[in-house]
């Protein structure tokens, strides 16, 4: 019955060598923003392949323009990881596949389990008691390096002075936002992507919609002390999460950052 399938050893062998390729890719790329955009280009070349099949020659050739742009954009978005990829290549021992599968490792982030969710979640309560505002963007897989260089690098391990003196209101670094990556401050005073949902109720000021934006655009998470209320916020995925102790927020920050 498959009679008219021409499939040879070296077709086999194509199959599973672009399978294996697609897997890698995807597993280096899993937890990156970079996926959607990778996705969004397969899905193009799918339907693409599928409007040749059939024949339909303007639409196929609108794909095609967009799939050749789409390459172009691919360079930009992953020029740094296809110039490090180059690199490693280039200078390393491919005898040593240990010291290879190391070197991969810059295209990879896993969620940080160490982070001390105590001692912010106490740094937030004392704030809240003296309506400090605060805002505390916390890391998980998507890497925030492209905001870093809007603030002020750091390399501060998490302490409760520290983020005290940070948000203490005559500091010059309490605007804009605290990043912690791997239980460190690593920047303040960054500048966030404000979120245009016309769905937040317009009690939230500019830290609530920042703290929305980036959780919208990256899978980190957010802690906002309102300088109005005192109030302690929790933004997750673009949403407010909702606790009712300071015990379970702190659990629901610890289960987030492990998952």
């Amino acid at each position: 019955m498959l009679d008219f399938l021409d499939f040879s050893f070296l077709d086999i062998l194509d199959i599973i060598l672009v399978a294996v390729l697609l897997y890698y890719t995807y597993k280096l790329l899993k937890g990156t923003v970079a996926i959607n955009i990778v996705i969004g280009i397969a899905v193009i070349f799918l339907i693409w392949k599928a409007t040749q099949a059939l024949h339909m020659e303007m639409l196929s050739g609108i794909l095609g323009y967009l799939l050749s742009g789409g390459v172009i954009a691919l360079i930009i978005v992953f020029q740094q990881e296809i110039r490090k990829f180059l690199l490693m290549i280039g200078t390393n021992n491919f005898t040593n596949k240990r010291g290879f599968l190391n070197q991969l490792k810059f295209l990879q982030s896993e969620i940080n389990t160490d982070t001390d969710t105590d001692t912010i979640i106490t740094s937030c309560a004392t704030l809240s008691t003296t309506k400090t505002g605060a805002l505390i963007v916390i890391e998980r897989t998507n890497k925030l390096d492209f905001l870093v260089s809007t603030g002020d690098k750091m390399n501060a391990q998490i302490n409760d002075a520290i983020l005290q003196s940070i948000f203490y209101k005559n500091s010059p670094l309490h605007d804009g936002a605290t990043i912690v990556r791997d239980n460190y401050i690593i920047a303040t005073r960054v500048i966030l992507p404000v979120s245009d949902n016309t769905k937040i109720p317009s009690r939230f000021g500019l830290r609530h919609r920042a703290a929305i934006g980036i959780t919208e655009k990256t899978d980190a998470v957010c802690i906002i002390v309102s300088e109005e209320t005192g109030e302690i916020s929790y933004i997750k995925d673009g949403g407010f999460v909702l606790y009712k102790t300071q015990e379970d927020l702190a659990q629901i920050l610890k289960q987030d950052l492990s998952n």
